[in-house]
């Protein structure tokens, strides 16, 4: 364990007690006793954004109806959200829109690169299955070729021009170097799609100064916008005038003109599509407030140190992990490898201790500093050696698959 690490549950105590983020779970609406470490599949909901959707329904749509539009902000909502993820992950206000779901906005972005280019599109074989999906689609529909690479391939060698790639990886969470990625690509006239979904939120990142000019995210992971709540999508504005491919009417410069020809939008919002989802749209909006004022080298420190807190006690218990070692850099997250992990997350979860299962044999766990405590995670990593130890994931109850995992 590093210096200064917990080693009882009472030096956990006194972390806590001088954590800088200490007074933030009470802004969200989290149960008594629960230890919730999946934030980075779905945050828990902040009290702001309930209160805000409760607002929206009632008042703007109940009773101002479609005056809201222009009264309630609604129809800048894509781009007021996108200016305040922006801040997030180093880019200009107008480089960020938020629309549709990630999946759509790999398709739009990646179709949009192919439109004013040949060659072949690539992805590595352990990405996010959404992501190596669309570009499935996306080759057959445009016969561009698709190379599924593993890792440690080179992919710059094969007439790739687009790759679709993630900066924090869903299983491991290991940090990929995105200004070394992006000075490979630019020696190969190559352009990277990133893929920011475990990471915004929970590392500072910096687009802009690290040469990225394309990139996607979603809402509902550490930036607790709420289940489905829409993605963002970030083209930076001196990286070309991108074309896109759903040239719906949400991304015309001019709306409300209703001209017969398409004329996109001069900034990111020209990727925006059909009519935003106002409710997920402004429980989001107000999810992200709570970042206003949050220094993210401080939030990754402590994400960092969490999950070193609770890969020591793991390991020392016997398990192993394909995630980074404790002291390296991390994502928010952290996998152990079990053969019944499934079940034993079953087990965990009855004991009030919430995390996730990826097939085949791995238990992912996240730390989102700001409702997580060195006690919660302390106690967590005692539920799970407890669980080893006894082997309470044997019970039958804990067998029965459920739809998600």
């Amino acid at each position: 364990m590093s210096e200064g690490a917990p080693t009882s549950r009472e030096d956990a105590a006194r972390l806590d007690s001088a954590d800088p983020f200490r007074g933030f779970r009470s802004q969200f609406d989290l149960a008594p006793g629960l230890i919730y470490l999946d934030g980075n599949s779905l945050g828990p909901p902040p009290k702001a954004a309930l209160a805000r959707l409760q607002q929206t329904a009632a008042q703007e749509w109940g009773r101002d109806l479609i005056r809201s539009w222009n009264s309630a902000g609604w129809f800048d909502l894509p781009k007021t959200c996108g200016a305040k993820i922006a801040r997030l992950i180093g880019a200009a206000d107008d480089d960020v829109i938020v629309a549709d779901s990630v999946s759509v906005n790999i398709f739009k972005l990646v179709s949009a690169l192919l439109m004013d280019r040949r060659g072949a599109v690539a992805v590595f074989e352990n990405e996010f299955p959404t992501d190596g999906y669309i570009l499935q689609g996306l080759s057959n529909l445009t016969g561009s070729p698709l190379h599924v690479l593993k890792a440690g391939d080179d992919p710059f060698t094969e007439n790739v021009s687009v790759l679709v790639v993630s900066a924090v990886d869903y299983k491991t969470a290991a940090i990929a170097d995105i200004a070394a990625w992006e000075k490979r690509a630019a020696l190969h006239d190559a352009s990277i799609v990133w893929d920011l979904s475990h990471a915004t939120g929970v590392l500072p990142i910096n687009l802009a100064r690290d040469g990225a000019d394309y990139a996607v995210g979603c809402g509902y992971k550490y930036l607790n916008g709420g289940p489905g709540a829409p993605a963002f999508l970030y083209v930076r504005s001196d990286a070309g005038a991108v074309r896109q491919p759903l040239s719906g009417w949400m991304g015309h410069a001019d709306p409300f003109a209703f001209g017969k020809d398409y004329e996109p939008a001069k900034d990111a919002r020209r990727f925006a599509c059909g009519t935003p989802p106002i409710l997920s749209m402004s429980a989001l909006d107000a999810a992200l407030d709570i970042f206003g004022s949050v220094d993210m080298r401080a939030v990754a420190k402590k994400a960092r140190s969490l999950g070193d807190l609770f890969l020591t006690l793991a390991l020392a218990a016997g398990f192993t992990t394909v995630s980074p070692k404790p002291g390296e850099p991390r994502g928010g997250h952290v996998s152990l490898e079990f053969n019944h992990g499934y079940e034993f997350v079953q087990a965990l979860i009855a004991r009030g201790v919430i995390g996730d299962f990826r097939a085949p044999n791995l238990m992912r766990f996240g730390f989102s500093p700001l409702f997580l405590s060195y006690t919660d995670v302390w106690d967590a990593a005692d539920a799970l050696i407890d669980i080893l130890h006894t082997e309470g994931w044997r019970a039958p109850e804990f067998s029965r698959r459920d739809k998600v995992t």
